[in-house]
């Protein structure tokens, strides 16, 4: 194995395992939790369109939304695809399944992030999408 080979390999592990706190981070309605995840600068959209810019506006939204979610913890989110735009930052296509007493739910997050000098992986640039039950998934 070749050290690029080893370091790309560490990259999608590290990668994620970001993905799995927010899983954990989600499922605990752990606001402080995941935005330990973010950027300073990042760039979040919600599912439902609300453009939060900074770290800031992220946490102030978080904070107010996420403990009083009106769900009961049960969600899953699995990264199905990464592809590095350079060495350093990916873009990670999410898949986010709700689980209901009544049906399932999804989402279909894309989350770029960077890699910071100390090798943490970070969440710069999302966008959460919500999967209408009508659309198919792709393959």
């Amino acid at each position: 194995m070749t050290t690029e080979t080893a370091t790309r390999a560490q990259d999608l592990r590290a990668i994620r395992s970001v993905v799995a706190t927010v899983q954990h981070t989600q499922r605990a309605k752990d606001a402080e939790g995941f935005l330990a995840l973010f950027h300073p600068d990042a760039l979040w959209t919600t599912a439902h369109g609300k453009v939060l810019i900074g770290l800031d506006a992220i946490a102030a939204f978080t904070r107010d939304v996420l403990p009083r979610a009106d769900w009961d913890g049960e969600v899953t989110y699995e990264a199905t695809h990464v592809r590095f735009l350079r060495p350093d930052v990916a873009a990670v296509k999410v898949r986010q399944t709700y689980h209901h007493p009544d049906g399932d739910s999804e989402g279909t997050p894309l989350y770029v992030m960077s890699r910071e000098p100390d090798g943490r992986w970070l969440l710069h640039a999302c966008q959460n999408t919500t999967v209408h039950p009508a659309q198919a998934r792709p393959a």
